[in-house]
């Protein structure tokens, strides 16, 4: 289990509803009726993206290899 920031905002008065990005994974983001609803679109995306650029890295360079890295 990967922990990420899902940045919430509200949507335009008029409009209602919920839309997110993620700081680790540019691009990523969700938008719902309510904040679970665009939390779960988020995370989807998250890993949809992360899923189709791990296989185009290793796609692109099958000798490639993973390590973990560790921030404090």
């Amino acid at each position: 289990m990967k922990k990420f920031t899902a940045i919430v905002h509200h949507g335009e008065p008029d409009e209602g509803g919920y839309w997110a990005t993620c700081l680790e994974v540019p691009g990523a983001n969700g938008q719902g009726e309510t904040k679970t609803e665009c939390l779960e679109n988020l995370k989807e995306a998250v890993q949809l993206l992360l899923d189709t650029e791990r296989a185009e890295v290793f796609r692109l360079d099958p000798r490639a290899e993973t390590a973990e890295l560790l921030l404090a």
